[in-house]
């Protein structure tokens, strides 16, 4: 903290007051200076204790208004979370209703197994989709029961009637010329903390994100912050700046040990043994050998602090009340260019999950680790957290689910050779993957399926066919990058066959 107040002396005043300081604040961190017209020596400087009553009625007002909207914002979010259980409860209510006419249907040849499938792929996203969406709901009413009890805790602690407690702090001067100074102080203080926080609005119609880089700042050092200058910074001034020493790396053996071992190198029995030394005393090495002993000594290396001191400063004037809850101001808003991709596992869910690249720029600020609020197209996404991110490093976010692109998964061959090969089984598989493009612009995606993967050196596995051709990867996974113009449509297609004893049960090959 720094404060400044111009002065003027006359040449008679012996001291100068500075009144209703917080009293946490770090006596021995003090430091006092001034610069003026007037000659001044600044003598000594003491602080004194005081008593004083503060009026509450405004700070009152203040937090039984944020209480207010907090609780409306709670049941807004309470609202959807119900509407929510609502919709999930349905489609639950539907698996149950259908399972027993779609048995039937099934027997009778009514459906094919495809139809089944993507009835069973959109109970499956639908109900996946809800499940996500009050999940994140629930995660902000965390957030807001949390805030709503540090203000419900600051009302109760302003309400309790108790005298509050300032320091004077009192410098002695000597005036040997009258005139006008500027006096300062400055001093550390406890009690106030600052958390990095963000919000990302992607704008899909101009491959723009606008990132705001928010400070969210809370302070209890027993007096308001209002029309401050405020500069943040990731200094630890309380930590040594002096680097760790190394101790001795001692070791050992335990002493029974020791006995045992010298037991059994003597050419007698125990009863007969003499008096001999526990430890003998080494020979001095020579000096190759203490370099080696040195290098295995120093095996143990401090855990340095990461990254460097990072300092921000806040245009305009901060207002942060002393009320222990979080207060966010901007520190800059800036638009960054992006670019889309779309990631989709369509033998999971039949709809294509969109991701943004962003890369900060070169001659930006470093984006420190901290919560984001994913705004897109003025719809709320989620909550992420950036990680550490230096000027000009690319960083990713995930948008869910868009349904800009349309996908068709069928199963179009499913053959059970007859005949023996070899005195093996075989089983065909043959699945035909529908890609359209809904969008008015190009979308480049990246489609992932598997193929089963076998445990047994008696069960292989075999891909004949895909299209476009790929080279299969671990674990039986298979990655298509395609490009798709607008309202283009795109195939894929892959063929497997799984080979076994006739007498050999498999296990897993659920299709």
């Amino acid at each position: 903290m720094t404060r400044r107040a111009l002065v003027s002396l006359s040449g008679e005043e012996q001291e100068l007051v500075i009144t209703s300081l917080p009293v946490i604040l770090a006596t021995d961190s003090m430091r006092v200076s001034c610069v003026g017209t007037a000659v001044v020596k600044l003598l000594e400087v003491r602080c004194d204790r005081q008593q004083t009553n503060e009026p509450i009625g405004e700070k009152v007002t203040q937090l039984t208004k944020d209480i207010q909207q907090i609780e409306t914002q709670k049941r807004h979010l309470q609202a959807q979370i119900d509407a929510l259980l609502l919709q999930s409860n349905f489609i639950a209510g539907l698996r149950e209703k259908t399972e027993e006419p779609f048995s039937q249907s099934l027997a009778r040849k009514n459906l094919s197994l495809s139809e089944i499938l993507d009835f069973l792929n959109f109970l499956g996203s639908q109900y996946c989709e809800y499940a996500i969406a009050a999940g994140e709901c629930k995660a902000q009413l965390s957030e807001l029961e949390k805030e709503l009890q540090t203000l419900r805790n600051a009302l109760q602690k302003i309400q309790t009637p108790q005298p509050k407690e300032n320091l004077n702090v009192i410098v002695g001067v000597e005036v040997q010329k009258a005139g006008e100074i500027e006096l300062e102080i400055a001093y550390m203080i406890a009690n106030a903390t600052w958390h990095p926080h963000y919000d990302l609005r992607v704008n899909s119609a101009n491959d723009q994100i606008n990132l705001s880089y928010l400070a969210e700042i809370t302070q209890s050092t027993g007096e308001d912050w209002l029309g401050i200058e405020l500069t943040l910074s990731t200094a630890k001034p309380g930590h040594s700046t002096l680097p760790p020493q190394l101790k001795p790396w001692y070791i050992d053996a335990p002493m029974a040990r020791m006995e045992e071992m010298a037991q059994r190198s003597m050419p007698y029995p125990p009863a007969m043994a003499l008096p001999m030394p526990m430890f003998r005393t080494p020979a001095k090495p020579a000096k190759s050998e203490i370099a080696e002993n040195n290098i295995h000594e120093s095996v143990i290396t401090p855990n340095p602090q990461q990254g460097s001191v990072v300092t921000l400063k806040i245009a305009g004037e901060g207002k942060i009340p002393s009320d222990g809850t979080p207060h966010k101001i901007t520190i800059s808003q800036q638009d960054y260019p992006c670019r889309f991709e779309y990631v989709a596992v369509p033998s999971l869910v039949s709809f294509a999950y969109l991701q943004v690249y962003v890369k900060n720029s070169i001659n930006g600020v470093t984006l420190l680790p901290g919560t984001a609020n994913i705004f897109r197209n003025h719809s709320f996404i989620g909550i992420t957290k950036l990680e550490n991110i230096l000027p000009g490093e690319e960083f990713k976010l995930n948008l869910g689910i868009d349904k800009g692109l349309k996908i068709e998964r069928d199963l179009v061959e499913l053959q059970v050779d007859k005949k023996l090969i070899s005195n093996q089984r075989r089983i065909t598989y043959a699945y035909r993957l529908t890609i359209t493009n809904l969008l008015s612009k190009v979308a480049s995606l990246q489609l992932t399926e598997q193929l089963p993967v076998s445990r047994s050196e008696h069960i292989q596995v075999y891909l004949i066919e895909n299209s476009p051709e790929i080279q299969q990867g671990k674990t039986g996974i298979l990655n298509w990058l395609l490009t798709i113009a607008p309202q283009e449509q795109q195939e894929i297609y892959y063929q497997f066959t799984v080979e076994h004893p006739p007498e050999l049960t498999v296990v897993g090959l659920d299709i």
